[in-house]
């Protein structure tokens, strides 16, 4: 398929249709966010040029049906990786950009404090999701009734939340807080503290180990740039000086070394480790850009567990050797 990619000269992603800072349009109707990001870090890999890239945006629940069918090569768009899912024959899972777990977010007026006080609750949700057996486990061990609106279609389902109809809305804390910005006031709700899953956010691709593994290592490279201080600004001149460079960077972007090596392999742009971090930059440049506190969902990564393991994360970064 990686070859078909190249011939086809653009790689197809599917992203959220409106999910800000995660994958949400421009003013020019270009998408942008921390998850089509991961989809230009995969075509700036492939093609050494990260324009090369097809962003579609697909519901949830029509994402891995449309992978499945041929319709897209990847898919960059908050998908939990579990256990039935992952014995799909038709996809694979192939990283985790993005470590979150399942919430709630209420209406300030309510006065809720934590999730154990949603006795009774009517609860908005989607099905096809995860969110639907962690609520039934959730409320199934404190032993309390609720109601849930099951509302395939965002708009539906947020504006049935937003006007009332529902007194909670249940999903991943990420997605909670760009959907708090889609509020006609968004100070108006508050996202409870309780954690109630683990939801490890995958990138998904149609089964092909030489697209797999380019993504996958795609992502490394974006790690160990964090890790070795290599940002977009800097890149240039650490290129031009790889003599006085670590082993471990010369590894990564020599064109004698592993990394190229690499690309030689695979068949992908020689350039691929510099071109993803010149057009996309390293993981804590993406997360700040589109999630950060300089940005408006101002999530602290520091309370985070999508830091690098030597900061007290999960990030972990495999070596290029």
């Amino acid at each position: 398929m990686l070859n078909q990619i190249k011939a086809g000269g653009k790689l197809t992603c599917i992203v959220n249709p409106n999910s800000p800072g995660f994958s949400v349009p421009d003013s020019k109707g270009v998408f942008q966010g921390f998850n089509v990001d991961f989809c230009r870090m995969t075509a700036a890999a492939i093609f050494g040029d990260a324009s090369k890239v097809e962003l579609r945006g697909v519901g949830f629940s029509d994402s891995l049906k449309t992978l499945i069918a041929g319709g897209a090569h990847m898919a960059s768009r908050s998908i939990t990786r579990t256990g039935t899912r992952d014995t799909e024959s038709g996809i694979s899972f192939i990283a985790t950009t993005f470590y979150d777990g399942q919430g709630f977010m209420v209406p300030k007026k309510l006065n809720v404090t934590k999730a154990s006080q949603l006795a009774g609750a009517t609860v908005c949700a989607e099905d096809g999701t995860t969110t639907m057996q962690s609520l039934a486990d959730y409320f199934g061990r404190l032993k309390v009734r609720y109601k849930v609106q099951n509302i395939a279609d965002k708009t539906a389902r947020l504006q049935a939340f937003f006007s009332g109809k529902c007194d909670v809305l249940s999903s991943d804390f990420s997605a909670l807080a760009s959907d708090r910005l889609l509020a006609p006031n968004p100070d108006d709700f508050v996202i409870l503290s309780d954690v109630i899953s683990n939801e490890p956010l995958t990138l998904v691709s149609r089964p092909d180990k030489e697209l797999e593994t380019t993504i996958f290592w795609a992502l490394q490279v974006m790690l160990l740039a964090e890790e070795y201080g290599i940002n977009a600004g800097n890149i240039d001149r650490t290129v031009a000086n790889l003599a006085a460079a670590s082993p471990e960077v010369r590894r990564i972007f020599a064109k004698d070394q592993a990394g190229a090596e690499m690309a030689r392999k695979l068949g992908i742009s020689p350039d691929w480790a510099f071109a993803i971090i010149k057009s996309v930059g390293n993981y804590g440049d993406v997360f700040e850009r589109n999630l950060g506190k300089g940005s408006p969902l101002n999530m602290n990564r520091a309370n985070s567990p999508n830091r690098l393991v030597r900061d007290g994360g999960l990030l972990y970064a495999h070596p290029i050797r």
